[in-house]
C-alpha cells in the first residue's frame, strides 16, 4: 500500500492507495471521483510508499512527485488488468488506471 497526496480545493489530501510500478510509473485503480479528478487537473501529485522489517528496527521510504493521468490505451489496459492491484475498498468498481511518472524521486533507508 502506498499514499497518494493531491490537492482538493487548495488543500492537501492524502489517500491510501494499492498500487504497481511499471517501466518507472506507480500504477493504481480508483473509479471516478476525488483522485481520479486530480489525475486529470495536469497538476503535481505526489506518492508515498515505505517497508519496516516485523521488528520495527528498520525499513525504507520513497517519495516521488510527477504528473498523473489516466490510461485510456487498450492494449495497454489489458495488460494493466493482469497486474495484482486491488483497489482500495473499491473492489471492481475501480475500473479507471491512473499513472505517476516521476520527475522527483528520493528516499531513504534507515536502522536503528
Amino acid at each position: 500500500m502506498g499514499r497518494v497526496g493531491i490537492s482538493v480545493k487548495a488543500l492537501p489530501v492524502v489517500l491510501p492507495v494499492n498500487f504497481a510500478v511499471v517501466d518507472g510509473t506507480v500504477i493504481f485503480r480508483t473509479v471516478e471521483g476525488t483522485k481520479l479528478k486530480a489525475a486529470t487537473a495536469g497538476t503535481v501529485v505526489a506518492f508515498e510508499a515505505d517497508g519496516y522489517k516485523d521488528d520495527g528496527r528498520s525499513g525504507w521510504s520513497v517519495l516521488i512527485q510527477g504528473v498523473a493521468d489516466v490510461i485510456h490505451d487498450p492494449a495497454e489496459l489489458a495488460s494493466l488488468a493482469t497486474l495484482p492491484i486491488e483497489a482500495w475498498a473499491l473492489d471492481a468498481a475501480a475500473d479507471r488506471y491512473v499513472q505517476i511518472r516521476p520527475t522527483t524521486i528520493s528516499g531513504r533507508r534507515f536502522q536503528r
